[in-house]
């Protein structure tokens, strides 16, 4: 099977992307791409690559990974308690 996108269909998840990876200046920062570029990739002024999109995807499993060492580092300091009102860190 396979799955047809439209060029919007691949923008407007590129987009998404960008924001998942923390925005335009971090996902600028973790696919090592200007600024400007990712906007111009995003509005349709320059088209996205295989090779972007695969970096990418690339940058959102590293950031999963660290996501998933950062929860585990707080699950581990602050072990969860049933039934525990939240409360605030001091």
């Amino acid at each position: 099977m396979t799955a047809s996108f439209t060029m919007q269909d691949l923008r407007d998840h590129f987009a998404y992307c960008v924001q998942v990876l923390g925005g335009v200046t971090a996902a600028s920062r973790r696919l090592a791409i200007d600024e400007r570029a990712i906007r111009r990739f995003i509005n349709g002024e320059l088209p996205l690559s295989t090779n972007l999109m695969n970096d990418t995807a690339k940058a959102l499993r590293v950031l999963v990974v660290e996501a998933t060492a950062a929860a585990d580092h707080i699950a581990t300091a602050f072990p969860p308690q049933p039934n525990a009102p939240h409360t605030p860190v001091a």
